[in-house]
């Protein structure tokens, strides 16, 4: 069954984010991701238990492909980059 990977992003250093861009869809496409949603123009109709700032939507085959690329040791070092230049929340869910 299809998995997502969410991840809402707030940027506190763009050109830095850039980095981190390059090297994580690579990685996410070697484990069999694919992006659908990347940073596009929102629309927010209901907001009441959260509001995005900007989303990445990937889908995997599988919850286990989604956590074997997010855990991955690769993935991890651009993370880092990641982690300096945004702050972020991120959740993978079972889909159809």
């Amino acid at each position: 069954m299809a998995a997502y990977l969410i991840a809402d992003t707030l940027l506190t250093d763009p050109d830095a984010y850039e980095e981190y861009k390059r090297k994580a869809r690579p990685l996410a496409e070697k484990h069999g991701g694919e992006y659908v949603v990347r940073g596009g123009d929102m629309v927010i109709e209901e907001s009441e238990l959260w509001s995005p700032s900007r989303l990445v939507v990937v889908r995997f085959p599988s919850v286990e492909q989604a956590r074997a690329f997010y855990e991955s040791p690769e993935y991890q070092q651009a993370l880092g980059i990641s982690k300096r230049s945004a702050r972020r929340t991120v959740v993978i869910v079972e889909g159809v």
